[in-house]
């Protein structure tokens, strides 16, 4: 059966025209998204951590369709200034990040906690280093939510504006994805876990997405297999490693062990075959004829069906 894989049909022509010199690969822009967990009761599907997911509009220009997590790009404005920081320290940070500098750091987390805010509403900051907003509902914090999600206001800028500590003790760094060389949208992108704060919802703020949800990461990835869920490779193998852990705070704790390597598409010619393959996730790899843009005949270790 088909699964519910995102592969575009100009793939494989910008393949082609990369490796033939005629497509120069844009820089990665920097990016964070946030696997947003929350204990539910037993159901159906068994006990663990449910995850929130949002699924992006069909008009959207990148992975129309997909279920994702919250995320964005990274604002250069929230590296400018220290912020009010409980947490590991951001030297402690760059180095689990892989980054150069604290400041570096500092927007990377920055967008991770801002993003999860302006598509969930949910805010891992609070007014001391020990506590965390209950209540980010009303006229006035709706205002600042808008003014982040038109870059009006920085996130640094608003987190001073409110007197906030950004809880960086509530985040975990999980996984590092970047998008391969022949998208014309690139993103070097951190993958964080977190939990739900006790006292916030979730709720759909993002102009991207059509629907949210709370799943199972078990039940996503079964539903990806069946074809009836899409999503690319970064989201389904995160689910996969989700899914042995029974609480949210397990899926933290375990957070320090996860590899932070990037993983990276690589696309090679095996004959006449284009072979499209994300290194260490063998079960995303495709095969292209040579002399045509549609994904040929699964392979035994090929998951090569096109998205429902």
């Amino acid at each position: 059966m088909s699964n519910g894989q995102w592969y575009p049909p100009e793939w494989p022509a910008r393949i082609r025209a990369l490796a033939s010199g005629e497509l120069t690969a844009v820089t990665p822009r920097r990016a964070a998204t946030v696997m947003l967990l929350r204990d539910d009761t037993p159901g159906p599907g068994g006990a663990g951590p449910a995850v929130h997911m949002l699924r992006r509009r069909t008009s959207m220009a990148f992975a129309g369709g997909a279920y994702a997590y919250p995320g964005g790009g990274v604002d250069p404005r929230d590296d400018d200034h220290l912020v009010g920081w409980a947490g590991p320290s951001l030297e402690t940070w760059a180095a689990r990040l892989g980054v150069g500098t604290a400041a570096e750091a500092q927007a990377v987390v920055c967008a991770a906690v801002r993003e999860t805010y302006e598509e969930a509403g949910v805010l891992l900051a609070g007014p001391t280093a020990d506590t965390v907003v209950s209540d980010t509902t009303g006229a006035d914090w709706e205002a600042d939510r808008e003014a982040l999600v038109a870059r009006e206001l920085s996130f640094a800028g608003f987190l001073d504006r409110r007197g906030l500590v950004l809880r960086s003790d509530l985040l975990a760094a999980w996984a590092r994805w970047i998008t391969p060389a022949f998208e014309p949208r690139r993103y070097d992108t951190w993958f964080f876990v977190a939990a739900l704060p006790e006292g916030q919802r979730t709720r759909n703020a993002s102009t991207e997405a059509d629907r949210t949800v709370w799943i199972r990461p078990g039940d996503a990835a079964e539903g990806y297999d069946k074809g009836e869920l899409l999503m690319m490779p970064p989201t389904v193998a995160t689910l996969r490693a989700l899914r042995p852990y029974g609480t949210a705070a397990e899926a933290l704790k375990a957070a320090d062990s996860q590899n932070l390597a990037p993983v990276l598409a690589e696309a090679r010619m095996e004959g006449d075959e284009l072979v499209l393959s994300w290194p260490g996730h063998e079960e995303f790899t495709k095969h292209v004829p040579a002399a045509g843009d549609a994904p040929g005949p699964a392979a035994a270790d090929d998951t090569d069906g096109t998205p429902a």
